[in-house]
């Protein structure tokens, strides 16, 4: 899931929502947070290269390399975007820059659907410090929700053009960090563009928060990521997973999926996981609440784009399950239209003079509380059996945590932590919104996070 750093107009109070007027512009730039370019000025890319492709053949059609400084560049420009409300000192370079360049390669592979059984090309990315010899620990890498088809890992390639302007309006940011902390410092980052995303997506709508289909992706880019390695003559060391908001719930199924099959996993962190899709869907539509934290007045709202994450869950379970009509069937009359054409084209070009729904008005009345539709009680059925909290880990795994996150509330992470054993532990961001948790996983402290150390500090001590 993603949030944004300026918020959408308001729609109204939980209790009396407003009618009649427009909350969003005509731009996904309104809708996603710090949605700006990030980049002026930078120092120069080395172009694209051919060596990737020949030496990784059929594997890898695209290649880039970015040096460490434009990293850090691209980082500093990109941090304030994430750290509002402020929780963390602006990014310094000379305490978190980047140690090698990176070469950046797009990742190409044909996977099974396993809820359809269809045959699909599917992306990826693999990053690789430059220079670097001996096993390289491997961070698989699960972004976050994006409300648009190609805010991908993969997309990153196109740093091969040296004017290339990242934004959080056609990038992924976040993959962008993840690629300064980790790659940048000797890391190889194999990262999955999930299924119906990216270049070759040919139109298929995605299957967000589908399980078997999302575990199939990620796991399959992993491996093509591993063979390219080998191919490009870059021997893997340990596996790490890491993963932000829906990447963290898709980091938790992967992480079970590779200790069923007996892979071993030296640690998995996750930031702001939504790890009970029951429990989530409850709370984004004002069926479940949570008293307030210790010594704290209130608690932010749920944010009001959670509506058209929900319809592009909806739009999933309806075509990968086969519940034909289930946007129909779940959604207020008053919003069908809306949400059948968001879940074709990710387009914002809404009807002003229509209300727009937000998570409380969006489904039917009585939908978690009796019999609403067949297809809707086969929806709870699925998204019950998806869950991710009850998991007993045999391998260390860290919940990183907002105190103020807007999307995901503590305690939702927390039942996964007692359920977790003895393997799992937490770390709580104090102040921290949703993007706000993310951020400080990867570039904050003790002070931040609860006494603990953040990703690449724990990762790094595990990787011995």
């Amino acid at each position: 899931m993603t949030a944004s750093s300026t918020p959408l107009p308001q729609t109204g109070s939980a209790a009396e929502p407003t009618r009649g007027r427009a909350p969003l512009s005509g731009s996904r730039r309104d809708l996603l947070k710090g949605a700006c370019a990030v980049v002026a000025g930078l120092s120069m890319a080395g172009p694209a290269r051919a060596d990737g492709s020949t030496k990784a053949k059929g594997l890898i059609d695209a290649t880039a390399r970015v040096t460490a400084g434009r990293l850090d560049a691209m980082v500093a420009e990109a941090f304030p975007h994430f750290n509002r409300p402020v929780i963390l000192p602006a990014f310094d370079s000379r305490k978190h820059g980047a140690r090698y360049d990176v070469d950046l390669h797009r990742l190409v592979t044909t996977m099974t659907v396993p809820e359809t059984g269809e045959a699909v090309k599917i992306s990826g990315l693999l990053a690789l410090p430059v220079g670097v010899s001996g096993p390289l620990p491997v961070l698989s890498w699960q972004h976050g929700t994006i409300l648009s088809f190609d805010q991908v890992p993969s997309n990153m390639v196109l740093l091969a053009d040296p004017a290339y302007r990242m934004s959080d309006e056609k990038d992924s940011l976040e993959t962008l960090f993840n690629i300064q902390r980790f790659a940048a410092q000797g890391y190889a980052v194999i990262a999955a563009d999930y299924l119906g995303k990216g270049p070759f997506r040919a139109g298929r709508g995605e299957a967000y928060a589908v399980k078997d289909a999302t575990v199939r992706t990620c796991l399959d880019i992993l491996e093509v990521g591993l063979e390219a390695m080998k191919s490009l003559k870059v021997e893997p060391g340990r596996l790490f997973l890491n993963g932000w908001s829906q990447g963290a719930l898709n980091t938790q199924w992967l992480h079970q999926e590779l200790r069923r099959q007996s892979r071993t996993i030296t640690a998995s962190a996750v930031q702001s996981p939504f790890n009970d899709l029951t429990e989530s869907w409850r709370y984004w539509a004002g069926a479940q609440t949570f008293p307030p934290l210790e010594g704290a007045k209130d608690y932010p709202a749920a944010p009001n784009w959670i509506s058209l994450c929900m319809i592009i869950a909806l739009g999933s379970y309806q075509q990968y399950y086969g519940l034909d009509g289930l946007i129909k069937s779940a959604t207020r009359p008053e919003f069908h239209d809306l949400a059948l054409k968001y879940w074709a084209d990710y387009a914002l070009d809404f009807d002003r003079s229509k209300p727009f729904p937000t998570g409380e008005t969006l489904l039917v009345p009585g939908f978690f509380d009796r019999f609403t539709d067949d297809r809707n009680s086969a929806f709870l059925r699925q998204i019950g059996l998806n869950i991710a909290n009850v998991q007993r880990y045999d391998a260390p795994i860290r919940f990183y945590y907002g105190l103020a996150d807007e999307a995901i509330r503590p305690a939702m992470s927390r039942r996964a932590l007692a359920a977790g054993g003895r393997f799992a532990s937490g770390a709580a961001v104090a102040g921290a919104s949703h993007r706000g948790t993310f951020l400080a996983s990867l570039y904050g402290d003790g002070t931040t996070l609860d006494g603990q150390e953040n990703v690449v500090e724990w990762f790094a001590s595990l990787n011995k």
